[in-house]
Order: C-alpha cells, then structure tokens, then sequence
C-alpha cells in the first residue's frame, strides 16, 4: 500500500494518473496538490491548496512518508510569457523535487517532460531548453526520477484545443499512429504507463515515447 503526492490533477494526464492512483487497491492515499479544490471527493483523496508552487514551507507535512510522486504542472509554449514558461516548467518542478528529497528521500518521482528536452541545454526553443534544465536540476538530487517523454499526446476524452497547431495535430493522429511509436501516444496510454511507472519503478530513467509504450504493452501481458 503506497501514499501518492501529485500535482497537476486538473489536467488531462494529471487527471488520468489520478483516477488509477484512486481505483487501485495498491494506494493507500492520494494527496493532490491544487491551485484551487475540484470538488472531487473519495476516501482515499486529500486536497491541498497551494498558492505558490515554489514556496512549500507551510506544506512541509505534505511530503512525509511518500512513497511515490507525479508532477503534471504544464502550461503549453507560448500561452504565457517566457519568463512564466521557465518558471512553471523548471522551478515549479525543481521546488516539488526538493522538497520531496528532504522529507521523502526513497520516493519515486515521475516527471511529465517531452520529446526533444535537451539536457544540453543549448537549445533554441523554449520547451526542448527548459525541460531539460528541470531534468538536469531534479537529476542532481538523487531521487529515484523517471523523466517522462511523450510525443504528440492525443487527447482521448473530446476537448476545445489550446491552439491552431494542436488543432491540426488531432486531424493528423492517425497518420502519426502509422509512422509507429516513436511519435505520438494516447492520453489514457500515457497516463497509465506514468501511474505504473511511477508506482513499480522502470528499467530506464528516461523513457521517450517509443519506450512508455512498450512498457505499457509489457505491464498489460504480464496482467
């Protein structure tokens, strides 16, 4: 039985994580870490407001005895302002980590990154540059880490998308899927590779795309 930290919950894969970590008799707890409360309620779920994800100080408890942690924080590139886009997708990131390196230290950590993070950190693009930095950054802490690198994910459940290019992305899926698992994914794939991942440990600690699906497809014939 293992107590679950997330944050991200509100999301789509968040959201997914969080629905397997609530059905499963192999959680004991589940405490979501929330901008504001989702009304959701079940016996195993406990809301905690936040205001500043990089500010833990009043929430320290929040990290004992955690067995295993997801951050699904993200914000899509050009939603915000550069200067947002680093801080959501780095600091609030590392700030999670450390705390919960100090008070959790054997946890297990899955972080939602993507395909082309650069730990280099030489890129020019905002989102290769900035994942990479978090991945470095929360890698230096010696947690047991998992960085999670999805392709194009595909929104399973109907939604309004973020932008244009999203958009055309959903109407390009099936060709994507026909190119074979290096590319795309879909959400409820992602999600439940990242819960079985983040709940029994991986081989690798980086898994691209190709990788979270052979997993997935592992888990399911040993079931």
């Amino acid at each position: 039985m293992q107590d679950v930290l997330i944050t991200g919950a509100s999301g789509m894969i968040g959201n997914i994580i969080l629905e397997e970590c609530l059905s499963s008799s192999r959680i004991n707890k589940v405490i979501s870490l929330v901008r504001r409360t989702s009304n959701h309620e079940h016996t195993k779920l406990e809301e905690e407001i936040i205001e500043d994800f990089t500010a833990y100080d009043n929430h320290r408890d929040l990290f004992k005895n955690i067995d295993s942690a997801f951050f699904c924080i993200g914000v899509y590139t050009g939603s915000v302002s550069d200067k947002l886009f680093k801080e959501i997708t780095v600091d609030y990131a590392v700030h999670f980590a450390k705390m919960l390196k100090e008070h959790s230290p054997n946890a297990k950590l899955c972080l939602l990154s993507g395909a082309g993070a650069d730990r280099t950190e030489k890129s020019k693009t905002s989102f290769a540059l900035y994942k990479g930095m978090a991945e470095n950054q929360i890698d230096k802490l010696a947690l047991e880490f998992y960085a999670i690198r999805p392709g194009y994910i595909y929104p399973v459940e109907p939604r309004k998308e973020p932008n244009l290019m999203y958009g055309m992305m959903r109407k390009l899926y099936p060709i994507l899927r026909l190119l074979g698992s290096n590319f795309s994914i879909k959400s409820i794939e992602l999600g439940k590779a990242m819960y079985e991942i983040g709940i029994n440990g991986a081989d690798k600690k980086i898994l691209e795309n190709k990788d979270l699906i052979h997993h997935l497809k592992e888990q399911s014939e040993r079931e």
